[in-house]
């Protein structure tokens, strides 16, 4: 019966990726080229080792500061979790909601990534909301080749957070956001039966077709 129910969900979810809308599509290869932008460049990329033992990225591509005041209070971006195998799962779509850092950043539009570096970060992220700094702990990433740069504090941190804004990438601290899966947004996309967990944490659920540009934006 349990095999029976995945390939449902796995059938449901091939079924409903053909129904995204053009938003949802564009943000998928937004995130995907945030990736590609910010890997072309390795002296002010994440450092490969933090990026080789990430269990999620999650990119958030053109967040707006006006998107805190109109329309609602949360940026949408998309999340992949490394299997026991190594491989990345399908990817979910994610909701980052501002916290004190929201009106400090002083740009119009900033990218942001995140690296959830253990499984207990990734099994926070996938809860109903989860509050940056206060149930999942974070801090700003160190930028360049080079991981043992990273502080104490980053390299104890579930989360490791960056922005990008007018070509300058960084660590940067989200402390006071919020971060939950996008429950809407995933339905267009796996259907309704299919869960954040059977996303990211079951290798029956594959990413869809409109998900490649990021599937092959992860491989570093």
């Amino acid at each position: 019966m349990r095999a029976f129910m995945t390939a449902l969900v796995v059938v449901a979810a091939a079924a409903a990726s053909a129904d995204i809308s053009t938003k949802e599509a564009n943000r998928i290869r937004e995130a995907a080229t945030v990736l590609k932008e910010i890997h072309s460049v390795p002296d002010k990329d994440i450092p490969q080792d933090l990026w080789n033992k990430a269990q999620c990225v999650l990119v958030v591509p053109g967040l707006k500061k006006a998107a805190f005041v109109i329309g609602g209070e949360y940026g949408n971006g998309l999340m992949s979790c490394r299997s026991d195998g190594g491989t990345w799962s399908a990817p979910l779509f994610m909701q980052v909601g501002k916290g004190s850092w929201g009106l400090q950043i002083g740009a119009e539009s900033i990218d942001l990534v995140l690296l959830v570096m253990n499984r207990t970060g990734m099994e926070k992220m996938l809860r109903n909301k989860t509050s940056l700094g206060a149930e999942a702990s974070i801090a700003g990433g160190p930028v360049g080749r080079d991981a043992r740069a990273a502080t104490d504090a980053q390299m104890k941190a579930e989360i490791l957070s960056y922005s990008r804004t007018q070509g300058l990438f960084a660590g940067i601290n989200l402390s006071g956001g919020v971060v939950k899966p996008d429950v809407d947004d995933n339905a267009d996309l796996y259907g309704k039966s299919a869960s954040p967990q059977d996303v990211v944490m079951s290798s029956k659920v594959a990413a869809p077709a409109v998900t490649q540009p990021f599937m092959a934006a992860l491989q570093r």
